[in-house]
């Protein structure tokens, strides 16, 4: 019984060990990982990076300026939109020189006092009005009467026995019209059917209508336009003076 002891002794410290040498053997096999990159290799890898870095905000760079210029463009077409508002405002109320297509009109006396033996009238201010509305309803774009733009707030009335419009005589042997208009053709061809002619020969006056023309320049209008005085709206509503 006492040589089995050192025999189970011996036996337990050989297991011990055995297992201590597993441990060790394991541990090498299996070594823990760690960054195993040198210096230059970090200093690459940073400056890879930094590049990125760099190209990005030179990304962000072009885009900015890309953006602005946009805006300028969006800004100078404002303006040009402005501009081209303005120029056809003023296009509209006369106050620029026009050239087109259009056709020309005469007034003059159909029967002279010799064969009549009566004086001779000026031709009424409705009359003229008359004609201006029918030459609008066709088609006509600009008019002027006797070289005077016809305008929006022109006014054709007789003022003390004398036809005017905006102050300017229509007495004169002869009244020329012209009319610009997009479809001169229609133009001419609305107001040849039209009775308009006939009510100028019932005052004893001859109306003439030119063929189309190609060409017809209207001068500007040398006026000033008349507004009455203005209020603001509120003061308007609430009737204040």
């Amino acid at each position: 019984m006492r040589k089995k002891k050192p025999l189970l002794s011996l036996t337990v410290l050989m297991l011990i060990f055995g297992v201590m040498v597993s441990i060790q053997f394991n541990s090498l096999q299996k070594p823990k990982i760690r960054d195993t990159r040198d210096v230059w290799e970090l200093r690459e890898d940073l400056s890879a990076s930094k590049s990125k870095e760099l190209e990005l905000l030179k990304e962000i760079d072009k885009y900015d300026e890309m953006l602005k210029k946009y805006r300028n463009q969006e800004d100078q077409s404002k303006e040009a939109q402005l501009k081209q508002t303005l120029k056809d405002l003023k296009e509209k109320a006369g106050f620029t020189e026009v050239t087109g297509e259009g056709i020309e009109l005469e007034i003059t006396q159909l029967f002279s006092k010799d064969l009549t033996g009566e004086e001779v009238k000026n031709i009424p201010p409705d009359l003229l009005k008359k004609l201006m509305n029918e030459a609008n309803m066709y088609g006509a774009k600009y008019i002027s009467i006797n070289d005077h733009r016809v305008i929006n707030t022109s006014v054709i009335r007789d003022i003390n026995g004398s036809t005017k419009m905006d102050g300017y005589s229509l007495d004169g042997d002869i009244v020329n019209i012209k009319m610009i208009s997009q479809q001169a053709d229609k133009l001419y061809s609305r107001l040849n059917v039209s009775d308009i002619g006939d009510l100028f020969a019932q005052e004893n006056f001859s109306l003439s209508i030119s063929h189309p023309k190609k060409k017809i320049h209207l001068k500007a209008n040398d006026g000033a336009i008349q507004l009455n005085e203005l209020k603001p709206l509120d003061d308007v509503k609430e009737g204040k003076s």
